[in-house]
């Protein structure tokens, strides 16, 4: 059955967030009852940066978030939505959400939010909003006639546990390669920067008395020497990909531009001709560092693609992926600060900051004690994450065809 998205909600059942007069930024506290903000919709993350009063949340309760209430960004990255849980904190809304309360006799808020995650539901929300500056969601009368595909209630039932079991291994991997990553941050801080590697018999180095000699950088152990990040790694710039445009007929490549490293994917991304040298194809587990704009570093496991313009690949003969990698991260600030202080439009670092970015590497044997451990560490990371991407694209292909009632779900059953 086809349903309309005002059909399925609960009286008083869709509510924008507050006007900034209703909300001031002198009545935020550091503590108290939290504001949600787009960013809880938009990574589905529970960090709060803004709290009120219980006073103030007693004068705008009609803001406020129940369990299974639906929280969608409004504004510039639109449309992304996270389900309000049963451990949440109670919080109300920010001017920058749009909040759904669905009827339960109706609609599973799961099956809703799974329908808005989806490609059709996605894609209804951006193509009713508009603006030339910064898109803003479409006005309540266009979002609420949004057409839904509606089966029953045990059939939505039975489509939200195959999906949530998806999500389920989705977000295991994910919170896994968050300490893996942790985990890996803490074993290179101990190590070039306390200096507490394991010495040959497995001890605290510093601790256990190792000799320290002065360098460039201070004191580092002795046996170690001070480089720089141009010189432990090669950092590949991109090409200007407009140049090999794909032509009709021609196999062709995706571009990984900025915007791919950020979001992780290539859903959105333009084509290029394989014509493109070689040099320039960036395969799953490379390490990739956007070096304007907004910089970071990743190992990206997205699939094949072409590497475009304000990117480097960073690869090395001679140091394994951790190596170079942890230390291009331990610069990274380093590197945004100096593209925050440029006077233009896009931010950027030069060549001249990687060879000014100093760097310590140990002697051999001492390297190899330490790729023992680092390097299982960064295969899990990678892995995990290819493992995610499969399960994602396994998850969003499924999910139409399950809402469509085009796969019979007497099939799937858990």
């Amino acid at each position: 059955m086809d349903v309309v998205l005002s059909d399925v909600l609960s009286p008083k059942g869709y509510i924008r967030g507050p006007f900034g007069s209703a909300l001031k930024r002198n009545e935020l506290l550091t503590s108290g009852i939290p504001v949600y903000e787009q960013q809880h919709a938009i990574y589905e993350s529970r960090d709060f940066r803004f709290f009120i009063s219980k006073e103030k949340y007693q004068s705008m309760k009609r803001f406020a978030t129940q369990t299974d209430d639906l929280i969608i960004s409004c504004s510039g990255t639109l449309g992304k939505i996270s389900i309000i849980r049963e451990n949440d904190p109670m919080g109300i809304i920010s001017q920058a959400l749009l909040l759904l309360r669905v009827n339960k006799q109706i609609i599973l808020p799961l099956y809703l939010k799974y329908f808005f995650s989806s490609k059709e539901g996605f894609n209804a929300i951006i193509s009713r909003s508009s603006g030339s500056v910064q898109v803003n969601i479409s006005k309540r009368a266009d979002i609420e006639q949004i057409s839904i595909k509606l089966p029953p209630l045990s059939v939505q039932k039975r489509i939200v546990a195959n999906i949530s079991a998806l999500n389920q291994k989705i977000e295991l991997n994910t919170r896994m390669n968050k300490v893996l990553e942790e985990i890996a941050r803490a074993l290179f801080q101990r190590w070039f920067v306390a200096f507490e590697f394991p010495n040959a018999e497995g001890k605290p180095y510093k601790s256990a008395g190792g000799k320290m000699v002065e360098s460039e950088m201070g004191m580092v152990p002795e046996g170690w020497k001070v480089s720089s990040l141009d010189q432990i790694a090669d950092f590949l710039n991109g090409i200007a990909c407009q140049k090999y445009p794909p032509k009709e007929g021609e196999e062709n490549m995706p571009v990984i531009k900025i915007r791919e490293l950020r979001n992780g994917n290539l859903n959105e991304a333009d084509r290029v001709s394989r014509v493109v040298p070689e040099k320039y194809y960036v395969q799953n587990g490379d390490v990739l560092f956007s070096w304007s704009g907004s910089l970071m570093v990743d190992i990206w496991t997205s699939g094949e693609g072409v590497l475009n313009q304000h990117l480097f690949k960073v690869t090395s003969d001679t140091y394994q992926k951790w190596f170079y990698y942890f230390w291009t991260k331990y610069h990274l600030e380093e590197f945004q600060n100096i593209a925050a202080d440029k006077a233009t439009t896009m931010g950027h670092i030069q060549r001249k900051h990687l060879n000014q970015a100093k760097v310590i590497v140990p002697n051999i044997d001492t390297l190899k004690r330490m790729d023992a451990v680092m390097s299982p560490i960064i295969a899990q990371i990678i892995q995990n994450n290819l493992e995610v991407n499969t399960l994602s694209e396994l998850r969003d292909g499924l999910l139409p065809k399950l809402m469509s009632g085009e796969l019979d779900i007497g099939l799937m059953q858990c």
